[in-house]
C-alpha cells in the first residue's frame, strides 16, 4: 500500500504493493528503498504555506516528514509499516530533526482522525488497494478549518502498461476524487502535472495527479 516516492513504473508483486508484511519485509533489508528527497509536488505546493502541524500519511522512509520538519511543521509521519516507521524515525534521527516529528502507525484503509486535526495533510504515492475516494474521504477529517489537503498519485499513462491490472486500479485522476470532498473545502489545485524520470534506462514522461483543496468552514 504504501509508497512515497515514484516507482516510476517498476513491477511489483501484489503482496508487496498493497499490503504490510510485503512492506515489512522490504524495509527490513539493508538497502535504501527511496531517494530521501521530499516529493517535488509537496514542495512545489507547500513551500509558499505558514508552517503548523502536518500529517504524511505513507511516509515510508521517511523524505517528505523530514523534509517538512526542516521547513519548521511539526510532523506526524504515518505508514502501516513498522519496518517503514522505524527507518523513518532513524533518518529524522540523522537529519536532526526527531524532535520536531512523532510517528504513528496506522493503514489507510482503517484510518480515523478521531479528534486530532493538523493544519497541513498530505500522501503521496499512496495505493491502499481499495478505494482512494475513501481513503480522501477519512483523510479531509483531519484538516483543521482554514488547512490544507494535498494528495499526490499516479495518473493513468501508457508508461505504466506492463503493470497489472490490480496496479492499474491504484492509478487515478485528479478529479475522481472530489467526490470525497464535502461543501466546506474549496478546489485549489486539481490537474495532472506531466514529470520526466528515468525508468529502465530510458526517460519517460509520466503524470503527478495533483490535489490540493483548502478547508474553509468547519471540520464534519
Amino acid at each position: 500500500m504504501t509508497e512515497t516516492h515514484d516507482h516510476d513504473g517498476h513491477q511489483q508483486e501484489a503482496p508487496d504493493y498493497f499490503e504490510q508484511p510485503g512492506w515489512d519485509k522490504r524495509y527490513s533489508g539493508s538497502e535504501k528503498i527511496w531517494s530521501g528527497q521530499p516529493n517535488p509536488q509537496l514542495v512545489a505546493e507547500v513551500s509558499a504555506l505558514t508552517p503548523g502541524t502536518a500529517l504524511d500519511l505513507g511516509c515510508g522512509e521517511g523524505g517528505d516528514v523530514i523534509w517538512l520538519a526542516q521547513q519548521g511543521w511539526t510532523v506526524t509521519g504515518a505508514d502501516f509499516s513498522a519496518e517503514g516507521l522505524a527507518r523513518a524515525a532513524r533518518h529524522a534521527k540523522e537529519a536532526g530533526v526527531a524532535d520536531r516529528i512523532d510517528w504513528w502507525q496506522v493503514d489507510a484503509r482503517t484510518f480515523d482522525a478521531g479528534s486530532r486535526r493538523f493544519d497541513l495533510v498530505t500522501t503521496h504515492f499512496l495505493h491502499p488497494g481499495g478505494s482512494m475516494v475513501d481513503v480522501v474521504r477519512r483523510l479531509a477529517t483531519a484538516v483543521a478549518p482554514g488547512g490544507h489537503l494535498l494528495v499526490v498519485g499516479h495518473a493513468p499513462s501508457e508508461t505504466f502498461a506492463q503493470l497489472s491490472a490490480e496496479q492499474h486500479r491504484a492509478m487515478w485522476h485528479a478529479e475522481d476524487l472530489l467526490p470525497a470532498l464535502v461543501d466546506n473545502f474549496e478546489p485549489v489545485v486539481v490537474e495532472e502535472r506531466p514529470r520526466v524520470v528515468e525508468r529502465d534506462g530510458k526517460t519517460v514522461e509520466i503524470g503527478d495527479a495533483t490535489l490540493l483543496v483548502r478547508r474553509v468552514g468547519p471540520n464534519g
